[in-house]
């Protein structure tokens, strides 16, 4: 892959400076920038070398820049390209890594001029925590990074990207942006949402003699609802963005979990196990899938 000259992150959290530390170990590019608000994060990030350079000015951080990442909320993204347009030099290729493709590719292609470039992806990686302590060069590779492009994205920059991606070490997939929503909807927002309802669910619950009772509980719960740990805004921003599809497969997850429901009320154990072995068989073939 030929190097950029110079790229800037936008939002130098987990993934933006784990992005930045690989680049950097892996020599695809020679300068990088990052951009924030929080000029103390930025400050730091220069110190522990993450970044060459930070700026809290869009104009200043975006100038010369041939390559930017955009990595920070989803909800934020569309107003971020509208405001560093002006300043991106000719042939200058955005990308970003949000969770969300359907409105959010739509409305930065509509953003997006003859003279600069756009295509969206979403590295497939990170976890519950965040920011940019969490952050590791190693935490991209090997992860799946799915590329949506449109029928406005220009091919050359569409192989250029992917191509950085792969780079970075991981295993580039095209897919329609809406088809991504819809799966990554099922695999990644629902269990969200489920692990935060369930986590608000238990905390909830009193008895008699106990006002609280998550002091009582064992790794079980702390396993499944590990996933509620993650960025409330970031998680806020992906729903209200991918709305329909989640929506749709909460209504889905909720009569599954009435059927449940039913067949316990019902005394129904062979039809009850039998559901449970299916789920069982399913997550056995996860496992499978992700080794």
């Amino acid at each position: 892959m030929k190097p950029f000259k110079q790229m800037t992150i936008l939002g130098v959290g987990l993934i933006g400076a784990s992005l930045a530390q690989a680049c950097a170990q892996r020599k695809l590019v020679a300068r990088i920038v990052g951009f924030g608000r929080n000029a103390d994060n930025l400050k730091k990030a220069e110190k522990l070398n993450i970044i060459d350079a930070g700026s809290t000015d869009m104009k200043t951080a975006v100038a010369g820049s041939d390559l930017v990442v955009l990595c920070t909320p989803v909800g934020s993204l569309v107003e971020r390209v509208r405001e560093m347009i002006p300043f991106l030099q000719d042939g200058c290729i955005i990308t970003d890594t949000g969770s969300v493709k359907g409105t959010l590719v739509q409305e930065i292609d509509a953003l997006i001029t003859d003279r600069i470039h756009y295509v969206g992806a979403h590295p497939i990686a990170g976890g519950e925590q965040s920011g940019m302590d969490a952050s590791s060069p190693d935490l991209l590779t090997g992860a799946k990074c799915i590329i949506t492009p449109t029928a406005n994205t220009q091919a050359q920059a569409l192989e250029r990207i992917t191509a950085f991606w792969d780079a970075v070490g991981m295993h580039t997939l095209a897919m329609n942006p809406e088809e991504h929503d819809t799966i990554f909807g099922a695999l990644s927002h629902l269990p969200h949402i489920v692990a935060y309802a369930l986590m608000n669910t238990v905390a909830e619950v009193k008895t008699e003699h106990h006002n609280g009772i998550l002091p009582m509980s064992g790794n079980g719960l702390k396993d499944i609802t590990r996933i509620a740990s993650s960025d409330p805004v970031m998680w806020r921003d992906i729903c209200l963005y991918n709305k329909r599809p989640v929506v749709k497969l909460i209504n889905q997850f909720q009569e599954s979990l009435e059927n449940i429901k039913i067949l316990i009320e019902q005394d129904q154990a062979v039809a009850l196990q039998e559901t449970f072995a299916n789920a069982n068989l399913n997550r056995g073939k996860l496992v499978e899938n992700n080794k």
